[in-house]
């Protein structure tokens, strides 16, 4: 369970401290804007999702078990934090955050890194398509523009409101979406190396500016961004409002660590080197929430989109995540203000790319066309539970019929039963 960092740092040299320090700065630039707008369509401050980037971004980096691991805030949260938030309060969050780190420590400690691949894989496919489709669905309102007020988090109540409020939509807000979600895909294509998603929202909320247009930016909605980091303190808690928020802290753990191991092993792939340490690297979620939580962050935990990065800009160590870390941090401390100027239909349109991403639609075909009947039936499932229920429900019920299902394909033989002898 050692971690990946003091590994590297035995064989460490000055050309992999610049490769590590390009990448780091490069990432970072892409977590600030995607950090800043998963805090938002999560229901807290935008100050949050800068707080988890660096503490959690930090601690996974530092302690995990993979050398290209970035942590941070992640979209798969969102719908789960804001479920916890609207009902349990911004206090019930870090508190569940906190938990969350504590489970995933005990169970790190009980070397159940591995325990991942008993996860089917139609499960995480299911309820990641369906976490995609309900951040979607949270950003239609600043994407167009829309006024509507105390949006509910239900998917189908959601869309009946924002219907209702289709007379106030704006096309300004709209034409800055689109024009962020197309300087993403052409940036991507044509300088991949570019920092495109920081490029894209700056560029559209430098319109807001010079053209005076009427949109909300971050400023507008949430006033002055901080410049420092909170004093870290102990969450609140009692006897039940911790068995009030178990289940949700079960449910941020699970998250946490499915999506870290995942992360971790898309980052094998592509590098080619090495393997992480799915142990330590459980070890290292554990400890970046409640990390995170300490300083009332978001769930942190590593992201898929931002590992990537950072292996194609050239990482090689975990050096790289603490970098990214440390930049997110030096930004905040000399250029929070700007952060203000950001727009909202901006980093709608942000997190647009984000969910269609996460859908994965070069897979669609494989997944509802291809394979197994169960396993597709499956999917859908957990999909449609994720969309019209809450995570809880589709992650329970989907694990619970995945393991029946992969029991039943060993063709188990019956128990023996006997009458019981009265």
């Amino acid at each position: 369970m050692k971690p990946k960092l003091l590994t590297t740092l035995e064989r460490y040299s000055l050309k992999l401290f610049w490769a590590d320090l390009f990448a780091g700065i490069t990432v970072a630039m892409v977590a600030m804007p995607l950090s800043l707008a998963i805090a938002i369509a999560s229901g807290a401050g935008p100050e949050k999702g800068i707080v988890t980037a660096i503490v959690g971004g930090f601690l996974i980096s530092a302690l995990g078990g993979s050398r290209f691991q970035i942590g941070g805030p992640t979209g798969a949260f969102i719908v789960v934090v804001y479920d916890v938030i609207a009902n349990h309060g911004y206090d019930g969050l870090v508190l569940a955050t906190f938990m969350a780190g504590l489970i995933l420590l005990i169970a790190g400690f009980l070397r159940a890194g591995k325990l991942i691949a008993f996860v089917p894989e139609a499960v995480v496919n299911g309820f990641t398509i369906g976490i995609a489709i309900i951040i979607a669905s949270s950003q239609l309102k600043d994407l167009f523009g829309l006024s509507a007020e105390n949006v509910p988090a239900e998917f189908f109540e959601k869309l009946s409101v924002l219907w209702e409020a289709r007379e106030s939509f704006s096309a300004a807000a709209l034409g800055l979406g689109l024009l962020t979600i197309v300087l993403i895909t052409a940036l991507r294509r044509l300088a991949p190396k570019l920092p495109g998603l920081i490029v894209a929202v700056a560029a559209a909320s430098g319109a807001v500016v010079v053209l005076g247009l009427p949109v909300d930016t971050i400023a507008s909605r949430f006033g002055a961004l901080p410049n420092t980091l909170p004093a870290p303190s102990l969450p609140a808690f009692s006897y039940e409002r911790v068995l009030e928020l178990l289940p949700s802290a079960f449910v941020i753990a699970f998250l946490a660590g499915v999506e870290s191991l995942l992360s971790a092993m898309v980052a094998d792939k592509m590098s080619g080197e090495g393997r992480h340490r799915p142990n330590a690297e459980v070890l290292a979620q554990g400890a970046a929430n409640v990390g995170s939580a300490l300083f009332a962050g978001l769930p942190a935990t590593g992201a898929i989109a931002r590992t990537a990065t950072n292996i194609r800009a050239g990482g090689k160590t975990p050096v790289a995540g603490v970098v990214h870390a440390l930049t997110i941090l030096a930004v905040m401390l000399v250029a929070a203000p700007l952060a203000g100027y950001l727009a909202m239909p901006a980093l709608a349109g942000l997190l647009m790319i984000t969910a269609w991403n996460m859908s994965e639609p070069h897979k669609w075909k494989a997944h509802f066309l291809q394979g197994r009947r169960s396993d597709r039936a499956l999917l859908i499932l957990t999909l449609v539970l994720t969309v019209a229920t809450d995570l809880t429900i589709a992650i329970g019920v989907g694990v619970s019929l995945g393991l029946a299902i992969r029991l039943q394909r060993r063709e188990v033989p019956p128990a023996d039963w006997q009458a019981p002898d009265r």
